[in-house]
Order: C-alpha cells, then structure tokens, then sequence
C-alpha cells in the first residue's frame, strides 16, 4: 500500500479507506458507527469519517460526471458542442473537488503532518481552558504611572500661562 494519493489509475477511495481501516484496525461501517455514537469520543476519528464521507459524494458525482460526458461525447460528430464541453469543465471541476478532500484525508491521516502539532497544541489549551474556573482575561487594573507623561505636563503648563 502506498502512502501517496494515487494518479487516477488507481481507486482514490479506496486507496484511502484502507489506510483508515488500517491505522482504526476496524472497517469504515464499523468506524462510522462508533463516530456517530459517541463523536467525542475521538475528535480525530470524527474527522477523518466525516472527510472521508465527503469524499464518496465528490467520487460518485465524479462518477456520474464521467458517465454523462462519455455519452455526450458518443454523440458528437467531429467537433465538441458547449453543452458537452461544459460536461468536460464539470469533470474537471469535480476530480478538483475529489482530489481537494482527499488531500484533507490524507492530511487528517498524517500525525507528522506541517500543522497538526500546533493543532494538537491548541486542542489541548482548549481543553484546559474548558475546565477553568473564573474569566480568560485578566481582571486587574492596568498599570498607570504615578506621574504624568512629560508632554502631558509641558501642555498642563502653557494652558496655565
């Protein structure tokens, strides 16, 4: 199995899917369920089932786009009509969508991945803070000097004259 994101010869989906069982050690069904369950539980599972979820829609609209344009193209004489065109502007459309979410799975399946350490930062300080008592901010007064800034009494002085 490889780690990177196939080149369309092979199933993006599945490709995928089967890293996810892997690093779970459970089938998607099974993982799925256990999200929907308790989705707390394991913010990272729930996000790589609700990704992955997404997805397989782009893939089946991917699909079904491929399928209408291969029709459409079996139709045409030589030259391509703007309605068979605009099929084929679909079809790219939509392999950038599913390629855009595959990314982000492949990104939420990478613990070393650039940014998940300072994700794995904040989640925690967000989980700290939850259980603070008390206001985030802090609530003493700010520091005010004893004696006025310099401009301050210099113009003091010559409202005075």
């Amino acid at each position: 199995m490889s780690d990177d994101i196939p080149d369309g010869t092979e199933d993006v989906v599945g490709v995928l899917t089967e890293q996810i069982e892997t690093r779970f050690g459970m089938g998607m069904a099974q993982l799925t369920a256990a999200v929907a369950e308790e989705p707390a539980a394991h913010p990272d599972a729930t996000d790589i089932v609700k990704w992955h979820g997404l997805l397989a829609e782009s893939q089946a609209v991917l699909d079904r786009t491929e399928d209408d344009l291969l029709a459409a193209l079996e139709t045409q004489p030589s030259e391509v009509d703007d309605p068979t065109m605009d099929l084929a502007h679909r079809v790219n459309a939509a392999v950038t969508a599913r390629d855009g979410r595959a990314l982000v799975v492949r990104w939420l399946l990478d613990p070393d991945a650039p940014g998940k350490k300072d994700l794995a930062v904040e989640r925690l300080a967000r989980a700290h803070r939850a259980g603070r008592k008390g206001p985030a901010v802090q609530t003493s007064p700010p520091y005010r000097p004893a004696t006025a800034p310099a401009s301050a009494a210099l113009t003091a002085k010559a409202a005075q004259r």
